[in-house]
């Protein structure tokens, strides 16, 4: 039982590390996100657009296949989102992630 317990645990770590995006592949797929969402994600077109630079990677990864699956409907994003692999969204995330948010909270 434990054995099998073990082998468990150890079967979902491998599962999110092939799942884990790279965020120099997610730069380069990135420039169709600029128009709306700023080159590096902190630029919105308008305040319809939200800043995605330095959202958390899980978030983002969410949101993605949300937009892809239909849960979450916005037709611009709904269109951007229907060709792209679970390979492309993970490394979206990971690009969007790593980059310094503009955000601050005021205190």
């Amino acid at each position: 039982m434990m054995r099998l317990m073990v082998l468990g645990f150890a079967a979902c770590f491998a599962a999110q590390a092939y799942a884990a995006g790279d965020a120099a592949s997610g730069k380069q797929k990135s420039q169709a996100c600029a128009a709306c969402h700023g080159a590096d994600g902190n630029a919105p077109a308008g305040p319809d657009f939200p800043r995605l630079a330095g959202q958390h990677y899980d978030y983002l990864l969410k949101s993605l296949r949300d937009y892809k699956s239909g849960a979450r409907k916005n037709p611009i994003m709904g269109g951007q989102v229907s060709g792209l692999s679970s390979q492309d969204m993970a490394d979206l995330a990971a690009y969007f992630s790593n980059q310094k948010g503009t955000l601050h909270v005021i205190r």
